[in-house]
């Protein structure tokens, strides 16, 4: 390798596709083109909450997560679909192989967006160039929006992408930070949440500037780790690779459920807690994994939103396990208040192999029995579909919202789409 070569910039594409399952819908119905078009879950259930919307209808003040009726107050004209997860999937997976074609190095981060390392493609176009014909496949090929950020490392490649949209191409280069980032606000900082956001009000630091000017010690001191993440991102530093594996990596599984009315009976919110804990439970041993934290989220009525965590003494597994641990923290820290949403999710987790539990006599035969117990039912409702064999507390009057199918029932898409081994490119036809 040369001098030249080794000291060469990257060169990083962010792909970012604009109101994609909007979008997606659009592709499948030519009839939705240029309109004002929202869709939402659970429509009929409980008016829906927009999921996503067209740039048509953003215009005209719709956002997500509005309500549906309030988006349709902003908006008369809007048409309004529930989301088809399978349809997205089937266009995420066709985007991200368009992209294997340019170059293996792609990393997903969710199902509508990805990182391309283009440093060494070999294409004969200039990086601008390139980002054109990608953009331009994705329309022609699959008539599908998208914008690209192209930038030396992932973190401007990431706001880059943010822009310019629908359709954009951005390139941000890292000597341009100071002019086009740090006048921002320090919330549209990628990475800088609500809460991070307003903490750093509190500390008097309002801008991507402010925290570039900051103190790393101090930050570190105030946000541990992620203060110095920022403060590197704020200048521009990120030294990320794209890397292809991640898509294999995972952390936690979680499924959620919004209710089909705001609910403070408990025995309700009971067979809700428990029907999510055999649904993550289910998930976890399929992937043969086990959890060292379970982790609760509660959202009351007026949108409120709590999550709280349980680090446990072993791993588990069953779903006995993960709803005594879930209904646990439900009772420790649920207000009485009418709930509008509740999660579950396995955290911590490790491979079946690695998780290692100090069994004695007096529990072995017990964790035995239910591990085959779980193995037993999981492949009965792998036959028989995900109602068989709920408990009776777990079924409720209306047994049709209790027994939802799967696409319409948690917020997992994205994780599970990545990790399921869709992009490997032996699945490619």
């Amino acid at each position: 390798m040369d001098a030249d070569a080794k000291h060469k910039g990257k060169i990083i594409f962010h792909i970012d596709m604009n109101s994609f399952y909007a979008s997606v819908e659009a592709a499948h119905d030519p009839t939705l083109r240029g309109k004002p078009l929202a869709i939402a879950g659970n429509a009929e259930a409980r008016k829906g909450i927009v999921v996503t919307a067209s740039y048509e209808a953003r215009a005209k003040g719709v956002k997500p997560p509005m309500p549906l009726w309030e988006a349709q107050k902003c908006c008369p004209d809007l048409l309004v679909r529930e989301p088809d997860f399978d349809r997205y999937r089937a266009a995420s997976k066709s985007m991200f192989q368009l992209l294997y074609d340019i170059t293996p190095l792609v990393e997903p981060v969710s199902i509508d967006e990805g990182y391309m390392d283009v440093t060494d493609v070999q294409s004969g176009m200039t990086p601008l160039q390139l980002a054109v014909h990608i953009q331009n496949r994705i329309k022609k090929e699959l008539n599908l929006p998208c914008s690209i950020g192209i930038a030396p490392n992932k973190f401007l490649a990431k706001m880059a992408s943010d822009m310019k949209k629908p359709m954009g191409i951005t390139v941000l280069r890292k000597r341009e930070v100071q002019q086009k980032l740090w006048p921002l606000s320090a919330i549209e900082m990628h990475g800088v949440g609500k809460k991070t956001a307003e903490k750093l009000k509190r500390l008097g630091i309002f801008t991507i500037e402010d925290i570039a000017k900051a103190d790393p010690v101090f930050l570190q001191a105030k946000f541990g780790i992620s203060g110095i993440r920022m403060h590197e991102r704020a200048s521009g530093i990120d030294h990320r690779p794209v890397d292809p594996e991640s898509v294999a990596e995972f952390k936690s599984v979680g499924n959620s459920v919004t209710l089909p009315k705001d609910e403070n009976n408990s025995a309700e919110l009971k067979k809700v807690i428990m029907n999510l804990s055999d649904s993550v439970g289910r998930r976890i041993r399929k992937k043969t994994v086990y959890a060292g934290n379970i982790q609760l989220t509660i959202r009351y009525a007026d949108w409120k939103t709590i999550t709280r965590s349980s680090k446990l003494p072993h791993p588990i597994s069953t779903h006995t396990d993960i709803f005594a641990a879930a209904w646990k923290l439900w009772e420790k820290y649920w207000n009485g208040e009418p709930v509008r949403l509740i999660g579950v999710t396995a955290m911590d987790l490790v491979e079946k192999g690695h998780a290692h539990k100090q069994l004695d006599l007096f529990t072995y035969e017990k964790d035995e029995k239910e591990e085959r117990l779980s193995t037993v039912i999981d492949s009965l409702r792998n036959k028989f579909g995900e109602g068989s064999l709920l408990k009776g507390i777990q079924m409720g009057d209306d047994r049709s919202a209790q027994l939802r199918d799967r696409k319409k029932r948690g917020t997992s898409l994205e994780k599970d789409f990545l990790r399921e081994g869709i992009f490997n490119q032996s699945d490619s036809e």
